[in-house]
């Protein structure tokens, strides 16, 4: 893999709706990380697929593993890193508030 972080969105701003901001598959290399970041006026949630991390919910450190789900607050960060020798693959949700 190239890139450190791959995002393939799956649905068009039209599919959206102005309701969703991303319905997605990320893709993170392995010892790379999608830095901790704050949602404001939205929620996430991530879905692991595949590969194994270390989810970030607000300091708060998991392990991240195939068939775990992590949901982010509005107003609340996180972040996730790949462990594993293999990408970490997860769906990843986006709902305006």
């Amino acid at each position: 893999m190239s890139e450190p972080i791959k995002v393939e969105r799956l649905l068009n701003e039209v599919q959206m709706d102005g309701k969703v901001g991303l319905f997605g598959r990320v893709i993170i290399a392995p010892q790379a990380t999608l830095d901790f970041h704050e949602h404001h006026g939205e929620t996430e949630t991530y879905y692991i697929l595949s590969g194994e991390g270390v989810y970030d919910d607000n300091g708060v450190k998991s392990p991240a593993k195939p068939g775990d789900v992590f949901f982010c607050e509005d107003g609340g960060g996180h972040g996730i890193s790949c462990t594993s020798a293999e990408p970490l693959e997860f769906m990843a949700l986006i709902i305006k508030k």
